[in-house]
């Protein structure tokens, strides 16, 4: 019956090694997350960042919930927009999506 099932014999010797090789692709993997997802993710938070941080007024944004106005003031949280004539708008400072070129409104 043993020419059915062949016996199984310990490897000798090469058990260190082989840890190290095993754990290769996970690392691979974890290096190219970083660099494809997480790297670019935070550069882009930082690039918000700084956009609201040195909005002023006067400039032209976009809110992530689509509304086009002028900033008419500013405070440490929140900002004025101007979405019509003698309409103005409080807006969360993180809200305001993109600044958009002068004239756009």
């Amino acid at each position: 019956m043993s020419f059915l099932i062949s016996d199984a014999w310990a490897q000798a010797g090469g058990g260190a090694g082989s840890g190290l090789f095993s754990m290769l692709p996970l690392v691979g993997i974890f290096v190219l997350f970083y660099f494809l997802l997480i790297r670019p993710q935070q550069k882009r938070a930082k690039q918000h960042k700084e956009m609201v941080a040195a909005t002023k007024k006067g400039d032209e944004v976009v809110t992530n919930g689509g509304l086009l106005g002028k900033v008419t003031g500013v405070d440490d949280n929140f900002v004025s927009l101007e979405i019509a004539r003698d309409l103005t708008v409080r807006v969360q400072r993180q809200s305001i999506s993109q600044v958009m070129p002068k004239g756009t409104y």
